[in-house]
């Protein structure tokens, strides 16, 4: 132990060792999908910056622990941003700096019962006002979050169906805080013990309390996945393609035919003869169809991303137009001066322009549906508002095809879970080159995903249910709880410091007499 002590002396051992104990919560995403180490992978970062010699180098472990996990979880970008990756790690992973220097300041040399105890509330809170932080449009989204490593286990979607992702990000930090307490805090050892089985007593009464969402109706939805479609003229090769594979749907009876994001390159509104074509569709296999158009409009200035649904008629006039783009994919932050991304990565060369307000489209059957493009579906609070607005399917449209090859496709293909779960709607989750997959109202798989080698139209039959989850009545309580608990904490210590200052220095204790002293003459 000693000799692992002298090793990490040097500060630059120590940052690499914390960027390495950072990244270590990749495992729990897919592809390798290890959802049970989520409650442990956290376990040797709180170890190393509780062993910190000062609060100030915790601190620096908790950035270089960020630094490690932010590149782990978007390593799937280096191909597109490059070295640009590494340097928004390193500003992105300041946020958990905080966060480092609490765990020293609870967990650091011989904590107390006490201290060990109030680890375990504030440490949690403080993580999820990280994720709060990094959730951000601007600050790339609230990718990679810890409670998302949970999409597959049961038990974890019914709580998120109470507090969203951000209780289930609240307890695995709790359980990885316990974790660490119970292998080196002998003192503390008792607390951590109470708080575990405290936590397993609160979910599983959540679980059990949590209402389970009520079908009450079925519609079928087409997703149609072109697969890659590269070379010249890639926009119409794309489009002869979904055409092609949305014929093969007619006489199957569906509700809705959903395209992945960018499925049309061209702008309706200026290609009446690509409308005529999807509007003959939608009359031979008996459906709306969903498409998402990536262009310059012809009535606006512009280039805008857009789920645009057609009819049989043609245009019906729902559409939605992208409101949360992808930081430097779509758009790049203060162009004056980060535009030379452009130069080492593929960065957008012209910022997509935004929508203003979400959209619950109604289509045939008396079906109403929410559009979300892309990287939204990593936001909550997004697919909560559509629910609240009256969807009952959410319709995610992505592509993901700069990333085949890489865990992005399953990583984003997951998220629908999470999503379906919260709101206790289904979801679906259609793309260009995979992965597509749709979930139930309680974030259950329904089928087999479609992969990334897949190029096919295929027909879920979709459970619907419309009860209100606690999630989409209460909203983001977990964080607003984090916040008082900090906000507490901060409180508690302010308070500390006024008494220490206006008690003032301590009165030095009077010189001692010697036997050549006399209270009379001192000194003598």
């Amino acid at each position: 132990m000693r000799t692992i002590d002298h090793w990490l002396t040097s500060p630059w051992r120590r940052s690499a060792v914390a960027a390495l104990a950072g990244a270590l919560p990749i495992l729990t995403f897919p592809a390798p999908s290890l959802w049970w180490f989520a409650y442990v992978a956290l376990v040797p970062w709180i170890l190393l910056a509780r062993s910190a010699p000062t609060g100030r180098r915790a601190a620096y472990d908790g950035w270089s622990g960020g630094f490690g996990f932010l590149v782990a979880v978007h390593h799937w970008l280096l191909p597109s941003l490059h070295v640009f990756i590494f340097l928004i790690a390193a500003l992105l992973g300041a946020l958990w700096a905080p966060w480092g220097w609490l765990v020293h300041r609870f967990l650091g040399g011989r904590p107390t019962p006490g201290r060990g105890a109030a680890a375990l509330l504030v440490l949690p809170s403080a993580w999820l006002v990280v994720e709060l932080a990094r959730s951000w449009q601007g600050l790339g989204g609230p990718w990679g979050m810890l409670g998302a490593s949970q999409w597959q286990v049961s038990p974890a979607l019914r709580l998120a169906s109470v507090g969203g992702v951000w209780l289930l990000s609240f307890l695995i930090v709790a359980v990885n805080v316990a974790a660490a307490v119970l292998t080196s805090v002998r003192e503390s050892r008792m607390p951590a013990v109470a708080s575990l089985v405290a936590t397993a007593a609160a979910t599983s009464a959540a679980w059990a309390w949590a209402p389970r969402p009520a079908v009450d109706g079925r519609v079928r939805i087409a997703v149609v996945q072109p697969g890659i479609v590269d070379g010249k003229a890639s926009a119409e090769k794309r489009f002869d393609r979904e055409e092609q594979l949305t014929r093969q749907l007619v006489g199957q009876r569906v509700d809705l035919v959903v395209w992945g994001e960018s499925s049309v390159g061209f702008d309706l509104g200026d290609r009446a003869d690509l409308t005529l074509r999807i509007a003959a569709l939608s009359r031979t296999v008996g459906a709306d169809v969903l498409v998402n158009v990536d262009a310059r409009r012809s009535d606006r200035p512009g280039i805008y991303k857009s789920s645009v649904l057609v009819g049989p008629d043609g245009l019906t006039g729902d559409r939605y137009d992208k409101m949360r783009l992808v930081p430097f994919g779509e758009y790049i932050p203060v162009r004056s001066l980060l535009g030379w991304a452009t130069s080492v990565g593929k960065a957008a060369g012209e910022d997509r322009s935004r929508g203003t307000e979400q959209v619950v489209m109604n289509v045939g059957h008396g079906l109403r549906i929410g559009p979300l493009i892309c990287f939204e579906t990593a936001f909550p609070d997004m697919s909560r508002h559509l629910a609240q607005d009256g969807a009952d399917v959410l319709l995610g449209q992505s592509s993901t095809s700069t990333f085949q090859g890489s865990w992005a496709p399953e990583q984003h293909a997951s998220l629908g879970a999470l999503r379906a779960a919260e709101t206790g709607r289904p979801m679906v989750h259609a793309t260009l080159t995979g992965v597509s997959a749709v979930y139930g109202p309680d974030g259950q798989r329904l089928g087999p995903w479609l992969g990334t080698d897949a190029s096919a139209a295929r027909v879920y039959d979709v459970p619907l249910a419309h009860g209100i989850t606690p999630y989409v009545r209460y909203g983001d309580w977990p964080v607003h709880g984090a916040l008082l608990v900090l906000a507490m904490l901060c409180a508690a210590e302010g308070a500390k410091a006024l008494r220490l200052r206006r008690s003032g220095p301590v009165p030095l204790a009077p010189p001692a007499r010697t036997v050549h002293e006399s209270p009379a003459r001192p000194g003598r």
